[in-house]
């Protein structure tokens, strides 16, 4: 009886440690999809770029991006160093499910691109292996027109 008690209480106050936690504390759960470390490898489009420039401006393909789901590839558009527009050029629609899955998170992976002038976005929830390939094709395009 005493172990149980012990065991109850112990489990008891490890729940609470837990849950008192604040999600930025806990990598991975504060809403991210955990990632590889070719994901990892995302950066912010250079400050450097002077407004104007030729450099950064144009629409630059990234490469596809094979997922569990089919491949992910997207295509951005710079104007004068920032991200103008991202379009999706391949995504996975193999079935209903998937194409779902693409209507709900592309325009939120768009959309959260846009606003952070980076591939630097969080990945959309339930879509885990959809944004990832987003961001790696998105990042490899941004990389494209900062070469």
């Amino acid at each position: 009886m005493r172990r149980a008690i012990l065991a109850t209480t112990g489990i008891s106050a490890l729940v609470v440690a837990l849950l008192s936690l604040k999600p930025h504390q806990l990598p991975g759960l504060a809403g991210r999809a955990p990632q590889t470390p070719s994901a990892t490898a995302s950066a912010p489009i250079p400050a450097g770029t002077p407004p104007g420039s030729s450099t950064g401006t144009g629409t630059f393909t990234g490469n596809p991006v094979e997922t569990q789901y089919g491949t992910v590839q997207v295509a951005v558009t710079l104007a004068k160093g920032k991200i103008s527009a991202v379009k999706v050029l391949q995504a996975p629609d193999q079935n209903g499910r998937d194409q779902q899955i693409t209507d709900y998170a592309v325009p939120r992976l768009t959309q959260e691109a846009i606003g952070a002038q980076s591939a630097q976005i969080d990945a959309v929830s339930g879509a885990s292996y959809t944004s990832q390939g987003y961001i790696q094709s998105l990042q490899s395009a941004l990389d494209q027109a900062h070469a």
